[in-house]
């Protein structure tokens, strides 16, 4: 149980797995967040939490647990790339989410300008420098101003939703768009 106070004071309980359940609901895209460490070695894990948070400056940020690893090379090196994996790329979420072992094992990827790993067959690619921190509850936030990004393929997206992977089946609306240049 978790207890959450309201504006007004009022302290609600909940359990955390409903709350888990819940959000569950709402679909996320998956998105890889890498870096490399001053010994050149990648790093990187999965997160559900990527978004833009500013046009003027672009901003992006995502949300990662406060023992995260990686965070600390994040942390350290002050740059990350995010890549939004493409349906085909599960493999590719599974073994960056993994615990231990060689995350990149099998993953092929290129050196960003800034020097963070953009994977190979990503829907589209987010280069970084670290412009905040900021430490909210069991996570950290991390914002990052953008240095340069692409789209690099036509793919759908990688999402997860209700506790699986799936991708996003494109709408007649979204490939005329495409077609017509929109």
């Amino acid at each position: 149980m978790t207890e959450i106070r309201s504006t007004q004071e009022t302290v609600v309980a909940i359990n955390t797995r409903h709350f888990r359940n819940v959000l569950g609901h709402f679909p996320t895209s998956v998105v890889a967040i890498t870096t490399l460490d001053d010994d050149q070695r990648p790093h990187g894990f999965i997160v559900g939490t990527f978004t833009s948070v500013s046009l003027d400056p672009p901003l992006v940020s995502f949300l990662v647990d406060t023992s995260s690893t990686t965070l600390q090379r994040i942390r350290e090196t002050g740059r990350f790339c995010a890549n939004a994996l493409a349906g085909n790329q599960e493999h590719v979420s599974r073994r960056m989410a993994s615990r231990g072992g060689d995350r990149f094992e099998g993953v092929t990827w290129q050196s960003s300008a800034l020097g963070n790993p953009v994977l190979d067959g990503v829907v589209a690619w987010v280069d970084c420098a670290v412009a905040q921190i900021v430490e909210i509850g069991d996570h950290v936030l991390v914002v990052g101003q953008v240095h340069e990004l692409r789209v690099e393929s036509v793919r759908t997206p990688l999402l997860f939703f209700r506790g699986g992977y799936g991708d996003y089946l494109a709408s007649a609306s979204l490939v005329m768009d495409q077609l017509v240049g929109w």
